[in-house]
């Protein structure tokens, strides 16, 4: 019994330094890419991400994080028919450019695995987020279209002035996210990190017009849409 209670001791002994090394709070910043997946990668093109957290650390292997992230992907330029005047008149072409933002903060649980010595670490996390999502919409062009795209939070079935469609839209909106990455360090540790962002988006129904029916959303469709952050950054 005294032989067990002494190598208990000396490994308890042998464990504390390590644990004494435990930081209560781990901060974070990095940046790097941002992919829209799903449909809305029809709409919008991968962009940047800049993020920014802390992580507070209850066990060595287990934390609590929280992170503000601020994501912008540009779209491409799309061409749209336009009148004169809402009931016809000669067609041209126009043209919309456009641009979706997002802050976020993200609240997960953090399970590290930094092997003793090791310079190289890894940690999954998972969670639920706040996203506010912004998408902004400019023009050169006047007159009148027909326009409905959920991911720009528009649908317009029937003939609309150009300046309704021009402007800025937002929605606030709640999502999940997992991922991992890959610490190199002992205290302040480089991290490669990816995850995926599901954000459950409101639902757009077309403008009511009389005579109008849109194709692409007969009755409403769905501004829920996929992400997939990839960071290079600092944790110390």
């Amino acid at each position: 019994m005294r032989k067990l209670l002494t190598a208990f001791s000396l490994v308890a002994l042998a464990a504390s330094p390590a644990f004494a090394q435990d930081k209560p709070v781990d901060f974070n910043f990095g940046f790097g890419w941002v992919f829209p997946t799903s449909d809305i990668k029809n709409d919008f093109n991968a962009g940047f991400d800049g993020t920014i957290g802390a992580t507070f650390n209850f066990r060595p292997n287990l934390g609590f994080m929280v992170d503000y992230q601020y994501n912008h992907m540009n779209g491409p330029d799309k061409t749209i028919s336009i009148t004169s005047n809402p009931i016809g008149g000669a067609i041209t072409n126009g043209l919309i450019q456009s641009n979706h933002q997002m802050h976020v903060v993200d609240f997960d649980l953090v399970y590290k695995a930094h092997p003793h010595d090791s310079p190289v670490g890894g940690y999954v996390l998972g969670g639920f987020g706040y996203y506010h999502r912004i998408v902004q919409l400019t023009s050169p062009s006047v007159g009148y279209t027909t326009i409905c795209d959920p991911y720009w939070y528009i649908c317009y079935p029937a003939a609309v002035s150009v300046d309704q469609i021009i402007g800025d839209r937002s929605s606030n909106d709640f999502g999940i996210n997992f991922g991992g990455g890959v610490t190199f360090g002992h205290e302040a540790k480089f991290y490669v990190e990816a995850r995926y962002s599901y954000v459950f988006g409101k639902t757009i129904t077309p403008t009511t017009i009389t005579g109008s029916t849109s194709t692409v959303c007969p009755n409403s469709c769905t501004t829920s849409a996929a992400y997939f952050p990839l960071i290079f950054g600092v944790r110390f």
